[in-house]
């Protein structure tokens, strides 16, 4: 099976990683990868958006099914497209993709099949956003609507934070994504990821992780797109995880089904589990990142059978995804200035050091210059351990990390440290 595997960052990577060990792949190519995903896949040129360039590159290289790894291309629509010219795809298409495309969309299809999830209200302007602030109370969580890669979400403290976060959105700190926000109830709880594999009427579990947002130990300072993650989560497990699965993932694909936009392709729900029970903060179309690290890591299924299944619309006939009982830890290195403005060109060295058995490290944001690896974004390596422990998989990531040579970088030294401390 030719396989096109489209994404650039370290979930391609850990995707392109899982995909090759797959006895039904034939050829794998992947558009536009990193130095990383050159190892598993032959890299081609597909300009950025270009619809039309990726359905001939499909054509003339016999392509049967496209995987799509970061939201933006499902939020235009690429997977109609594809599906239209009669391509398999993983990925749902244009409409279903609103889930994560504009917050307010959820929030609506929330209210609408009764789905658990915090207050909030939609504004399109500073001044209605800026009265409305005083019947939510503090901390307030404020959003712009559209994609923010990760960023664009603020939890206020202060008045005087919760104002300058609607001004900041609406005068265009996070682009278009901040044209319309969303103003939301502060949710009391811990957080967790779930995931599932949905095919338009079938849905089945998918793994479980936990991430790091904060840029800082102890989950402090800004909001990024992931500093680390672990998984399973141990708080999101039996009966809570049949919970989400029958209060919020269900309803949520009986509900774009029954508006004739089935949803297809990988459901990430972003979970606030409070003293209420489960409650949905957000949705993601498409495997989290560094999340998908950790579950590629434990996944002992053929990825490539399951996305097929998955596209073809048969889950309901497919094996059940099988995860290893072991844990997996993942820490993110990222290149200073990040969340902001990253330092770009620094030397990587030891990546073949740090690599061995139950260890892996998934690039990022990487790129060759003259046959040296070095940083290209902000988020630049996944150091990825596995173990029978929780404890003895952050061992062995953080072992790993210490044999990289990364002068630029930074990395937090306390991933897992909630749910260590449980233990």
């Amino acid at each position: 099976m030719n396989v096109l595997l489209l994404g650039a960052g370290g979930r391609e990577h850990a995707l392109a990683w899982k995909l090759a060990q797959s006895p039904r792949l034939t050829k794998l190519y992947a558009s536009p990868g990193n130095p990383g995903i050159a190892k598993h896949a032959e890299l081609v040129e597909i300009k950025d958006g270009d619809h039309r360039g990726t359905i001939d590159f499909c054509l003339k290289n016999s392509i049967e099914l496209v995987v799509i790894g970061p939201e933006a291309p499902l939020v235009d629509g690429l997977a109609d497209n594809l599906r239209t010219m009669g391509f398999l795809v993983f990925g749902p298409d244009k409409e279903p993709a609103r889930l994560e495309g504009s917050k307010g969309f959820t929030k609506d299809l929330c209210t609408e099949a009764k789905i658990p999830t915090a207050a909030y209200s939609r504004f399109t302007s500073a001044d209605a956003a800026h009265y409305a602030l005083k019947e939510f109370g503090l901390p307030v969580v404020i959003k712009a609507d559209g994609l923010a890669a990760g960023k664009g979400v603020i939890i206020a403290e202060t008045e005087e934070e919760a104002k300058a976060a609607v001004d900041g959105m609406f005068a265009g700190d996070f682009g278009k994504a901040g044209a319309e926000i969303v103003i939301e109830e502060f949710l009391e709880g811990e957080e967790a990821s779930f995931f599932a594999l949905v095919d338009g009427k079938t849905a089945l579990p998918f793994g479980t992780a936990q991430d790091h947002k904060r840029v800082g130990e102890g989950d402090t300072g800004p909001n990024t797109g992931g500093m680390g993650a672990y998984s399973p989560a141990p708080i999101l497990k039996g009966k809570m995880a049949k919970r989400v699965m029958k209060e919020i993932v269900e309803p949520t694909i009986k509900t774009l089904a029954k508006r004739g936009t089935p949803f297809s392709g990988v459901l990430y729900a972003g979970l606030m589990l409070t003293n209420d029970g489960p409650k949905l903060i957000e949705y993601n179309v498409r495997f989290g990142d560094p999340e998908c690290q950790v579950l590629m890591m434990r996944l002992e299924s053929d990825l490539l059978e399951l996305m097929t299944a998955v596209a073809e619309g048969k889950l309901k006939k497919a094996k059940k995804p099988e995860f290893a009982k072991d844990s997996a830890m993942t820490v993110v290195m990222a290149a200073e200035g990040y969340p902001g403005e990253a330092k770009k060109g620094g030397r990587i060295e030891g990546i073949d050091k740090a690599a061995g058995k139950n260890v892996e490290v998934f690039q990022a944001g990487t790129a060759e210059e003259k046959g040296t690896l070095i940083a290209s974004g902000g988020r630049v390596l996944n150091v990825t351990a596995r173990g029978k422990t929780l404890k003895a998989a952050r061992k062995a990531a953080y072992d790993a990390v210490g044999k990289i040579d990364f002068p630029d970088g930074f990395y937090r030294e306390d991933i897992g440290w909630r749910e260590l401390e449980r233990a």
